[in-house]
């Protein structure tokens, strides 16, 4: 990985220094309970300015990477193992299970197409209703037992880079990294929890009867000009994967 800043890539410079800061602390280059480098010391060691550092400090705490002290500074930490999928985080349920160390994750790709959307998808994706969209279904287990099944909705372009993306398309990929790969970098989303019975089909993914209440996500990602790229329809057995929410006092 690299230790410096890359200027040109698409991934924001606050997340590149999280990644450098959080495999030093992993690699035991930063080791647990000593202090972290001041903002004022990051800002000049990789040229960014106090509030991008600010954010990345921020994403490490509330990440259990790092720990603040009053008047002392922040202190690198060792997260405690979770299951868990931190819903505020752009990191979908494959990263954020990675980034806790869990490997027991596999994905089931149901199918992966170009569809004329549902209406809530184009209100969603601000699409035609005569335009495609690429649609992706997975079903994803943890540790041998089925935990969620999601739909993703892709605008034509953000379509087109998934539907060439063969790792993702047999499971072994990460959907986040191809995204940022090809410059579709999430700069806001907004996601709607609530607890319903699920519908028929989806029921019989996740082996549950349509009388059981599932946890159901819907999610919408924009760039940085606002464009609408991402929508996806997650439903989540939290018995399996707890959903989080971390907190941190700005």
């Amino acid at each position: 990985m690299s230790q410096t800043i890359e200027r040109v890539s698409p991934v924001p410079y606050y997340e590149q220094l999280f990644t450098i800061l959080r495999d030093q602390i992993v690699g035991g280059d930063i080791p647990p309970d000593e202090r972290l480098p001041s903002e004022l010391e990051l800002c000049r060691e990789f040229g960014l300015s106090r509030a991008t550092v600010r954010q990345t400090l921020s994403k490490l705490e509330s990440e259990g990477y790092a720990r603040r002290v009053a008047r002392r500074g922040v202190f690198a930490s060792a997260p405690e193992l979770s299951t868990g999928w931190i819903v505020q985080d752009t990191a979908g349920f494959l990263d954020s299970q990675l980034s806790h160390g869990r490997t027991g994750i596999e994905t089931t790709v149901i199918d992966a197409q170009f569809i004329a959307p549902p209406q809530h998808v184009s209100e969603a994706l601000r699409v035609g209703p005569d335009e495609e969209v690429f649609a992706l279904r997975r079903l994803r287990s943890l540790d041998g037992k089925i935990a969620v099944f999601s739909t993703n909705w892709f605008s034509s372009e953000a379509g087109k880079t998934v539907a060439g993306a063969n790792d993702v398309l047999d499971g072994t990929g990460s959907l986040n990294s191809t995204l940022l790969r090809a410059g579709f970098v999430t700069a806001g989303a907004r996601r709607v929890i609530r607890a319903m019975h699920p519908p028929e089909g989806v029921a019989t993914h996740l082996q549950i009867g349509r009388d059981d209440a599932v946890l159901r996500v819907r999610s919408l990602s924009w760039d940085q000009h606002e464009a609408p790229f991402d929508y996806y329809e997650t439903w989540v057995l939290t018995d399996v994967v707890p959903l989080e929410v971390n907190v941190t006092a700005s």
